[in-house]
């Protein structure tokens, strides 16, 4: 692949990096101690959660070392492994833009299991009583990559078209 087909996905891993620092650096000074924000009629909600789990609080309640083993070294073992599957398949398009979001997410909430023991979430989205966990930036970079994956990677190849 030439340099330049690396330059969106190092943005994308950037920026999303720097999203969700950001933004989390914002939820710990404007919601935490604070009520729940609501915005469109609490469609959004802005809720300040310390999240010593994984994506919507799963494995919170494993015992501290099983949880730091598969929630760091599991996670960066399944990011490394993601990679090597991205250069091995080659991946272009979609699914190298999936990869470099995945990294971006799953790395900004790698720091913050590694400086604080826990991540901090702040969004909440839904309708009446249908809601999603309390979930952050990283999250939806991670999601996000994820789909841009599978379904970059199930498309059709682009077949050779001959002109006779």
């Amino acid at each position: 692949m030439k340099g330049s087909g690396w330059i969106l996905p190092l943005v994308l891993l950037l920026t999303s990096v720097g999203c969700d620092r950001v933004t989390k650096h914002l939820a710990i000074i404007h919601l935490a101690g604070a009520p729940p924000q609501t915005y469109l009629q609490n469609t959004i909600r802005l809720q300040y959660a310390e999240n010593s789990g994984a994506f919507l609080s799963l494995g919170a309640e494993l015992p501290d070392t099983v949880r730091t083993a598969i929630l760091t070294v599991g996670v960066a073992i399944l990011l490394l492994l993601v990679a090597v599957l991205a250069i091995r398949r080659r991946w272009t398009g979609l699914p190298l833009a999936g990869v470099a979001l995945m990294w971006g997410g799953g790395a900004s909430n790698l720091i913050d299991r590694a400086a604080r023991g826990h991540v901090v979430d702040f969004l909440n989205v839904g309708v009446g009583s249908l809601r999603t966990g309390i979930f952050n930036v990283a999250d939806v970079a991670v999601l996000l990559g994820a789909v841009l994956i599978v379904v970059g990677d199930l498309r059709p190849e682009k077949s050779e078209i001959t002109i006779q």
